[in-house]
C-alpha cells in the first residue's frame, strides 16, 4: 500500500515537472527566442570559462548553507522569511569583528573569528524571530518580514553613518577590506574552498540531525503535530527556538563569508536575495535535506547563467527567477494534488 502511495506521489511530481517545463519553453518562445537557444546561452554563461564555473560554485555556498538551516525551521512547521535579516545581521556582525581586531591579531585568526561573530549575529536575529514568535503570539512570516526591514536599515545606517568611507558614502558600501583578510580562494576567482567546505559540512550536519538524532525526531513530531508533541512530553517551544537559532546560526555564516570571501565589504544589498532564493530550493525540494545540493547547484548555476542572456539573446537575465518560481510553483501544485488525491481515497 505504501509503495502505491509513493508510486502515485512520483507520478504527480515527474507529471507537475514535465508540465512546468512545457509552461517555460512556451514563455520563452513567446518571447520570440527559441528555448534551445536559452538552454545553450544559460551553459554557456554558467559553465563556459572557468571564472564563470567559479561564480556557481561561490553562489552554491551561501545558498546551501541558507537552504540547510530553512530545513530546520520548515522541519518545525515554520515558514522562516526572515533569513534574508538573518544574513545581513550575519555580516554585520562579521564587518563589525573585522573592524574591530584588524591588525590588533593575525590576520586567519581575525577571519575565523569573524565567522564566528557572523554566526552568533545570524543565530541571535534569528532567535529574535522565535521569540517574537512563541512569545510574542507574532506569526512567523510577518515577524521575520518585519526584521528583515529593520536589518536592512540597520544595515544602510552603518554604510552611509559610522562605517562610511572617508570623505565619502555611497551604495558602494563600506570600505573595502584589507587583502589579508580576504578568504583564500581558488586562483584569482571568486570561489573560495573554506566557503565550500562549510556548506557541505552544513549539510552533512542537517541531514545527520533530521534524520538521524533524537532532536530531529522531536522536531519533525512538533512539526506534525504541536499540540499532540506538547501532551506527549516534548519541549516544543525548545525545538521551535532552537529551529530559528540554528536557521539563524546558518545564515549568519552566510552573511560572514559573502563579506570576507565575495564582497569584501559590507554592501547593502549583502544577502544578494540568496535567501529567498534558498526559499525556493527548500519548497522544490519538498523540505528534504538529502535533495538540497543538487538544486541548489542547479539554481546556482541558473543565476549565473542567467547573466549571458542580454549580452547573447538580448533576453532579461530576470527569466532565470520566472524559472525558477515556475518549477517551484507547479512542484508545490504536484504535491498538493497528490495529497489531495489521497485524502479522498483515504477517506
Amino acid at each position: 500500500m505504501k509503495s502505491n502511495l509513493l508510486s502515485r506521489s512520483n507520478y504527480y511530481q515527474v507529471g507537475s515537472f514535465v508540465v512546468s517545463l512545457l509552461f517555460i519553453a512556451i514563455v520563452i518562445a513567446l518571447s520570440g527566442v527559441s528555448p534551445f537557444q536559452v538552454v545553450a546561452s544559460l551553459w554557456d554563461g554558467a559553465f563556459g570559462t572557468a571564472d564563470q564555473f567559479a561564480r556557481v560554485l561561490s553562489t552554491l555556498a551561501p545558498l546551501l548553507l541558507c537552504a540547510s538551516g530553512l530545513v530546520f525551521t520548515f522541519t518545525a512547521g515554520l515558514y522562516n522569511l526572515g533569513i534574508e535579516g538573518q544574513i545581513a545581521v550575519g555580516a554585520i556582525a562579521t564587518t563589525a569583528l573585522l573592524r574591530l581586531l584588524e591588525g590588533a591579531i593575525p590576520a586567519p585568526l581575525v577571519i575565523a573569528l569573524a565567522l564566528v561573530a557572523g554566526t552568533i549575529g545570524g543565530a541571535i536575529w534569528g532567535l529574535f524571530a522565535g521569540v517574537l514568535n512563541v512569545y510574542g503570539k507574532v506569526n512567523e512570516i510577518f515577524a521575520g518580514l518585519g526584521l528583515n526591514f529593520v536589518a536592512q536599515g540597520l544595515t544602510l545606517y552603518l554604510i552611509f553613518g559610522p562605517w562610511k568611507r572617508p570623505g565619502v558614502a555611497s551604495m558602494s558600501g563600506t570600505e573595502l577590506l584589507n587583502e589579508s583578510l580576504w578568504l583564500s580562494t581558488f586562483g584569482n576567482t571568486e570561489a573560495s574552498p573554506i566557503s565550500l567546505i562549510l556548506a557541505a559540512l552544513a549539510v552533512v550536519v542537517t541531514v545527520v540531525v533530521i534524520r538521524g538524532t533524537h532532536f530531529g525526531l522531536k522536531l519533525r513530531a512538533v512539526g506534525q503535530n504541536l499540540r499532540a508533541s506538547y501532551v506527549l512530553g516534548i519541549p516544543a517551544v525548545r525545538q521551535l527556538l532552537s529551529s530559528f537559532a540554528i536557521c539563524g546560526a546558518f545564515a549568519g555564516i552566510a552573511g560572514a563569508l559573502q563579506v570576507v570571501g565575495v564582497f569584501h565589504r559590507l554592501i547593502p544589498n549583502i544577502s544578494s536575495n540568496l535567501g529567498f532564493l534558498a526559499l525556493l530550493v527548500v519548497m522544490l525540494v519538498g523540505f528534504n535535506a538529502l535533495f538540497i545540493v543538487p538544486v541548489a547547484f542547479f539554481f546556482s548555476a541558473l543565476n549565473i547563467g542567467s547573466l549571458q542572456l542580454p549580452l547573447a539573446l538580448q533576453l532579461e537575465s530576470s527569466l532565470a527567477g520566472v524559472i525558477q518560481g515556475t518549477l517551484v510553483l507547479f512542484a508545490v501544485l504536484g504535491r498538493g494534488f497528490s495529497e489531495r488525491k489521497n485524502g479522498l481515497k483515504n477517506s
